[in-house]
C-alpha cells in the first residue's frame, strides 16, 4: 500500500512541509559529500523561509496546549491506558517547554548570519553558487566532511525544538484517523461530510494498481478521483477502473 496525505487547513500544510524539510535535512547532512551538504544548506534556507511566515512558535504552542487539555480530560477514562497517556503528555510537555525556551522568530539565527544570507541570495540564481561567485563558500565545501557537518548541525540546532513539536502534533493528528475501506467506482468516489471538521485526509491504495488519488474537500463533501500518473505528459488520464482504497479523516 502507498498512502497519500492531503492537508485541508493551512497550518497542517505547514507542519507537513516542515516535516519533509527536516527529513531531507537529516538525510543530506548525514552524508559526506559536498554536494549533499549543499542540498542540506538549501534545505535549511527553505525551512527558515517557510517558518518565518506568521507566528509559527505561538501556533505550535497553542496546538500543543489544546492537545494537552484534550488528553488530560481522558485521565479517568477506563478505556485509556494510563501509562500510554502519560507518555504522550510527557512528549507534549517536553515539546512545549522547548518551544517556550526558544527566543526570537523561527530561523532568525540563519537570517542574522551575513555569510549565509549571501550564499542564500546567490543560490536563488541558476548556478549562482559556483566557485567564482562564492570563493569562501567553495572553500567551505572543500573542508573535511566532519567540519561541514558540524557547521550544519550548529546552524540547525536552534530549529530542533520546532522539529520535535511538529513530530508530536503530526503523530497525534495521524493517530486520530480511523481507516475505512471503500471502492471508487470507475475511479471516482464521493462521501458527504455532514459538517464534520477534518484537518487531514489520508488515502491508501495498492501501489500495484498504478493509480494516484486527487482529493477535493469542503464542509459538505469529500471527492476522490484516481488518475493514472505519467511522466510523459502534464495531463494524467483519469482511471475508469473500480479502485479499492482506504480513507481516513484526521483531526487535531
Amino acid at each position: 500500500m502507498i498512502s497519500f496525505e492531503f492537508p485541508i487547513v493551512e497550518r497542517v500544510r505547514i507542519l507537513l512541509r516542515l516535516e519533509e524539510l527536516f527529513r531531507r535535512l537529516t538525510h543530506f547532512s548525514d552524508a559526506d559529500g559536498a554536494d549533499e551538504h549543499h542540498v542540506a544548506l538549501q534545505t535549511l534556507f527553505d525551512m527558515a523561509e517557510l517558518g518565518a511566515r506568521g507566528d509559527l512558535k505561538s501556533e505550535l504552542i497553542q496546538d500543543l496546549e489544546r492537545q494537552r487539555f484534550a488528553l488530560e480530560a481522558l485521565r479517568d477514562n477506563p478505556a485509556i491506558a494510563e501509562h500510554a497517556l502519560d507518555e504522550v503528555l510527557g512528549e507534549i510537555e517536553s515539546a512545549m517547554s522547548r518551544q517556550l525556551e526558544y527566543t526570537g522568530k523561527f530561523g532568525h539565527e540563519l537570517r542574522d548570519n551575513e555569510w549565509l544570507m549571501n550564499i542564500k541570495q546567490r543560490m536563488a540564481i541558476a548556478g549562482g553558487a559556483c566557485q567564482f561567485d562564492l570563493p569562501s563558500y567553495y572553500y567551505w565545501q572543500n573542508l573535511p566532511a566532519e567540519a561541514r557537518r558540524a557547521d550544519l548541525q550548529r546552524w540547525a540546532a536552534p530549529l530542533l525544538a520546532t522539529r520535535d513539536a511538529v513530530a508530536v502534533l503530526l503523530k497525534l493528528l495521524r493517530d486520530s484517523g480511523k481507516s475505512n475501506t471503500f471502492t471508487a467506482r470507475q475511479g471516482a468516489f464521493q462521501q458527504m461530510s455532514g459538517g464534520k471538521v477534518v484537518h487531514l485526509i489520508r488515502v491508501s491504495v495498492d501501489r500495484k494498481l498504478g493509480v494516484a488519488p486527487e482529493v477535493s474537500a469542503n464542509k459538505y463533501a469529500v471527492n476522490v478521483r484516481f488518475i493514472e500518473p505519467t511522466t510523459h505528459s502534464a495531463r494524467s488520464r483519469a482511471s475508469t477502473d473500480d479502485i479499492p482504497f482506504t480513507l481516513a479523516f484526521c483531526k487535531l
